[in-house]
This record gives structure tokens, C-alpha cells and sequence, in this order.
């Protein structure tokens, strides 16, 4: 099924892994794909990475979303087949932008990145803040986000989670739920 997919994203030469995402997260999100994942989980993986890169002080990011939209943007240019967001969704030039990363990265080849421009782009980020990818900052947008969503999908998503998860991991998940909560109220 996105057997094509894997093979773009195995595809990513040297120069891109190194100037890109990190090659453990290139892994991960292959693996994702490779097992049937939808390709916003294999992007996660690269939005993780970046969260991780905030919190470890190599850049900033001025919000959450920042950090989000540049994980999304890396994903897309490594050639996760993450399509673009539909008209509406999103501003045109953001949305632009999405449709010229997903094209780069299903082409598989990128040029060069201008290393004055790659230079500008880092020294903005990093005089960003560096607490925006805390854990409240975190809660708050996965909150923000499945409001965003409504009922009937939130309900869709947890029908799914019990059928890929199994059994034993839905109890695993259940407890942890549980303690979560126990936690909350002991506060």
C-alpha cells in the first residue's frame, strides 16, 4: 500500500539527512509507514524531534505551533506523503508552502540550501524562546486541538486505538488513564 512511500523516504541521500531531520527519526517514521501508520504518525516523529530540539535549547520556537509547523514542514520535505492542508484550513501562503514541500519531497531530490539563508533561519530561531514546547505548553494545544475536532471524531479515535492496540494494550492504556486522573485530584 505505501510501499512507494517507503522506498522515497529510504530514498533521502546523505546531504539531506544531515542538513534535515536527525537519521534515527527517518527510521522511525519509515518503520511507521512500513506498518501500515497513517502519515501524520509517521510525521510525528519528526515533530517530536523538533520539540526535542527546542527543549534542548539548540533553537527556539516562538509558540508551540512554530515548532509543530516546522516538524510538519521537515516531514513533508523528507517525503512522508503528508498531503498539504485543504483550501480554508490554513492561510494560502502557509498552505502554498505545504504543497511546495510535499512536491519536493515526493520528487525526492532537493537543491542545495543556501547557506546564508539556512544561517538567517537559525539565528532567528534561535533567539525564540525556548519555553513554549514545555510540558503545559503541550497539554494545552493537544487540548486546544481535540475541541477543534469535536465528539464524533474524538469517539472514532479511541474506536481505532482499541483495534490497534489490542487487548493488553488498552488495559495498559486504561490504568495509566486511571492514574492520570488520581494524580490530577491528589493536586
Amino acid at each position: 500500500m505505501l510501499t512507494s512511500d517507503c522506498a522515497k523516504l529510504a530514498s533521502v541521500d546523505e546531504r539531506r539527512i544531515q542538513t534535515m531531520p536527525e537519521p534515527g527519526t527517518v527510521r522511525r517514521a519509515q518503520r511507521d509507514l512500513k506498518e501500515g501508520k497513517s502519515p501524520f504518525t509517521a510525521a510525528g516523529e519528526f515533530v517530536r524531534e523538533e520539540i526535542e530540539h527546542v527543549r534542548e535549547g539548540k533553537h527556539g520556537a516562538r509558540s508551540l505551533q512554530q515548532a509543530i509547523a516546522i516538524g510538519l514542514s521537515k516531514a513533508r520535505r523528507a517525503g512522508v506523503p503528508l498531503p498539504p492542508p485543504k483550501k480554508g484550513r490554513t492561510k494560502e501562503s502557509t498552505r502554498k508552502s505545504a504543497e511546495r514541500e510535499y512536491e519536493r519531497g515526493r520528487a525526492g531530490k532537493a537543491p542545495a540550501p543556501s547557506p546564508r539563508a539556512s544561517r538567517a533561519r537559525e539565528e532567528a530561531l534561535k533567539r525564540e524562546p525556548h519555553a513554549s514546547t514545555s510540558r503545559e505548553a503541550l497539554s494545552r494545544q493537544t487540548r486546544r486541538a481535540s475541541r477543534e475536532r469535536g465528539a464524533e471524531d474524538r469517539h472514532r479515535a479511541a474506536r481505532k486505538a482499541v483495534r490497534t492496540k489490542g487487548a493488553s494494550g488498552l488495559r495498559r492504556a486504561g490504568k495509566k488513564a486511571s492514574k492520570t486522573r488520581a494524580s490530577h485530584r491528589s493536586l
